[in-house]
């Protein structure tokens, strides 16, 4: 019976290995592969599609078991979510297959671009060191890929392709909570504002290595009320929880000197051109406001134990094995305590891909135009 049940394991394991190289691989012809808008990904968990699944790492940040992935692939890939991420609606969006991880073993067709992100990164690379894919690692990686294209595509052409991407980066969140999480003293060592303009200026060193090596069309997500998702609302038991204002005030801190770098950047740097997306009032109006927007539930995750469901134990394979499971994700805005649910992802990327500038959810182009430009 033992061996019976060993063989059903290693079927299944075969057919969800095959099954996220399918995915993963081009859909498209080399022919126009090569004449799609790239899309290149760098990040945290928000992002990351399974890099951490190929990382000596622990469980608190891997998402490859039950019951992550349950709703939309029916088993695990890496996500830390039930389904999608937001990067997989705008791929869709741009007429472009999922992009699949860098890590992912085998992958080596860049022409439509590739995953960096991992979770539980940060810009700085003390952040959960040694366990993660920091920011200047995921650089790295692209520079691989930027070398490989122009050996495969040729200078002139891979110029056109590197131009023509865009790369969208969600980092920043696992900076600030980090210290909270692990009771580092770091924070103590600075003022908000000097720790805040480190995390800035080692995602300006990104842009401006991607910006002097061709790239040109730049996507950001800001940061939401950190302090307020479920697993940072129960840091402190005396908050009863409450939100953690201290890790609010260091993501706000950040939204405004993200917006101001930005601007900055677009005046200084020819043919700079970038979206932000407003996560942060996004989010806010989804919690506060859950049956607007078609939920039930907009404090409290669909999978975890304890108060909001705020302890981080979701598929029992962290270190406390207790969680309890929502019957249904989509009633839900927070999936773990820590990520949102597919139907949130999709929300959003709907706004980030055809939002206006005059709501303000988006600007100063939405991904839709930001895609088009040539």
């Amino acid at each position: 019976m033992a061996r019976l049940s060993f063989l059903f394991f290693i079927l299944f394991l075969h057919i969800a290995l095959t099954a996220t190289r399918c995915r993963g691989k081009s859909q498209l012809p080399e022919k126009h592969a090569r004449a799609a808008v790239a899309f290149f990904l760098f990040g945290d968990s928000f992002l990351d599609v399974g890099n951490n699944n190929y990382v000596n790492t622990s469980t608190l940040d891997q998402a490859n078991f039950w019951p992550y992935g349950e709703t939309y692939f029916k088993f695990p890939t890496g996500r830390f979510s039930d389904g999608r991420l937001v990067s997989d609606f705008i791929a869709k969006h741009a007429n472009l297959p999922l992009i699949p991880p860098f890590l992912q073993p085998g992958f080596r067709q860049y022409y439509l671009g590739v995953n960096f992100a991992s979770a539980g990164a940060g810009a700085l690379a003390e952040t959960f060191q040694g366990f993660v894919i920091d920011l200047k690692t995921q650089l790295s990686y692209y520079n691989k890929v930027e070398s490989w294209l122009r050996q495969k595509l040729g200078n002139d052409e891979a110029k056109m392709t590197i131009s023509r991407a865009v790369y969208l980066f969600s980092i920043g969140s696992n900076d600030y909570m980090s210290p909270f999480l692990t009771n580092s003293t770091i924070l103590n060592n600075y003022l908000d504002s000097t720790y805040v303009g480190m995390v800035i200026g080692n995602l300006t060193t990104t842009i401006k290595e991607i910006y002097t090596r061709g790239g040109r069309k730049f996507a950001f997500i800001n940061l939401p009320d950190l302090g307020c998702v479920p697993g940072m609302r129960i840091i402190k038991s005396e908050n009863n929880g409450s939100c953690l204002e201290e890790v609010t005030s260091l993501a706000n801190l950040h939204n405004k000197a993200l917006s101001k770098l930005l601007f900055d950047l677009e005046k200084r740097l020819k043919g700079f051109k970038y979206s932000l997306f407003d996560f942060n009032s996004n989010l806010r109006q989804r919690m506060h406001h859950p049956s607007k927007y078609g939920f039930k539930e907009g404090e409290a995750a669909c999978c975890g134990t304890g108060q909001y469901r705020g302890v981080f134990s979701c598929g029992g394979q962290r270190r406390v094995k207790e969680f309890q499971l929502c019957k249904d994700p989509n009633d839900y805005v927070f999936w773990d305590s820590f990520h949102l649910t597919e139907k949130i992802y999709k929300q959003l990327a709907d706004q980030m891909w055809s939002g206006t500038s005059n709501s303000r959810d988006v600007g100063p182009y939405n991904l839709r135009k930001l895609f088009r430009i040539n």
